[in-house]
């Protein structure tokens, strides 16, 4: 069962992620806000799964209205634009099968969805840094099993069709985990799509907010004398009130 978070619990888990990487910050933040889930059975969530709780989790800190900004690539404008958590949540409650199995061509494959522990393996320093290494790498870790002829088959002994085949049935058995935005320049018409990170956007949201939240408590600390999680405690109106008495 997942909840909301606090103030204080925003903050915590603001300071225990500094030093993290993506994968790990979404575990921590998902970890928050389901005490009773151990870490690993997080962990081992399919990506898709975890960015839905994700979603929910900054709808119920932020809202349900998503505010971002692009730049065209053709003529390079500047777009704004907005949307809604319900526009790309595609499966908030439902978490796709843990393995599943496909033929293509004369291979018989097995292999499960890319979960945080797989992303996380990706950003260790002997992993190398360019996209085709990173996707070799996440490919080797979900194959479970590769035949054909009934002789074993390694990643790199795959052709690139099966590759493919693999890669597609992986999108539409977990589709949340890849968010396309439809985005279309007012400028010069050029339509495009581009990748929405939850994990990446929520974090910004966080930080931006855990910085003008301590600038606030440094103001009425310094003025009332009040402690930090009295302050915290507060709703934010009420904080507002006495900001704007001391003029702040």
């Amino acid at each position: 069962m997942m909840r909301a978070l606090s103030a204080s619990q925003l903050l915590d888990v603001w300071e225990r992620g500094r030093a993290q990487q993506s994968a790990q910050r979404a575990l921590t933040l998902l970890s928050a806000a389901s005490p009773q889930t151990p870490l690993d059975i997080l962990a081992e969530r399919s990506i898709g799964h975890r960015d839905a709780a994700l979603l929910t989790l900054r709808e119920w800190t932020f809202g349900s209205k998503l505010a971002s900004v692009a730049t065209c690539p053709a003529c390079s404008e500047r777009l704004e634009f907005s949307f809604d958590v319900t526009d790309i949540l595609v499966s908030p409650d439902s978490e796709p099968a843990g393995v599943l199995s496909l033929s293509a061509a004369d291979y018989d494959l097995r292999f499960r969805l890319p979960n945080s522990n797989d992303l996380a393996a990706l950003t260790d320093p002997g992993c190398g840094g360019d996209a085709d290494t990173a996707s070799h790498r996440l490919l080797e870790r979900c194959l479970l099993d590769a035949q054909q002829g009934g002789k074993q088959q390694r990643v790199d002994e795959l052709p690139a069709d099966v590759i493919d085949a693999i890669v597609e049935r992986i999108a539409e058995a977990d589709p949340q985990a890849d968010v396309q935005l439809a985005l279309s320049c007012p400028a010069c018409e050029h339509k495009w799509k581009a990748t929405f990170d939850i994990v990446t956007y929520f974090w910004s949201e966080i930080d931006a907010w855990v910085q003008r939240t301590l600038r606030e408590v440094h103001s009425l600390a310094s003025a009332y004398g009040w402690r930090e999680a009295d302050i915290l405690a507060m709703s934010a109106w009420r904080r507002r009130f006495y900001l704007q008495t001391v003029g702040v």
